[in-house]
């Protein structure tokens, strides 16, 4: 399995920011897996930021709940995420992620996309 993450580079404070996550060779719909998105600000961890899973059930890291959607586009096999109301701080490599919902592994993992927050 593949996934490519795309989206603007730059974005401006208090838009929202719209990711694309492709995926091939796996369908979004197979059971097994949740398809999750992360990110890392420059020099700090990893930030859960939310998932979907094969229904479409979402759930959403409680810090960033209120500023997050991510959602199915089926008939081209992606995962979006929409984050609101952007500040400096959301400036990172955001990435997607399969996450194995028998284990909790994360088995496969997209390159990742710089987003700079910036006016």
């Amino acid at each position: 399995v593949q996934l490519q993450e795309s989206g603007p580079g730059l974005v401006k404070p208090s838009q929202t920011l719209s990711l694309t996550c492709t995926v091939s060779g796996d369908s979004i719909t197979m059971n097994n897996y949740y398809w999750v998105w992360v990110r890392q600000p420059p020099g700090k961890g990893l930030e859960w930021i939310g998932r979907i899973g094969y229904s479409g059930y979402t759930y959403y890291n409680p810090s960033l709940v209120s500023r997050t959607s991510i959602s199915r586009d089926t008939s081209n096999n992606a995962i979006t995420l929409q984050l609101s109301s952007l500040t400096p701080e959301d400036t990172a490599v955001y990435h997607c992620v399969r996450e194995d919902n028998r284990n909790g592994w994360y088995d496969s993992w997209g390159h990742g996309t710089q987003v700079t927050v910036s006016s």
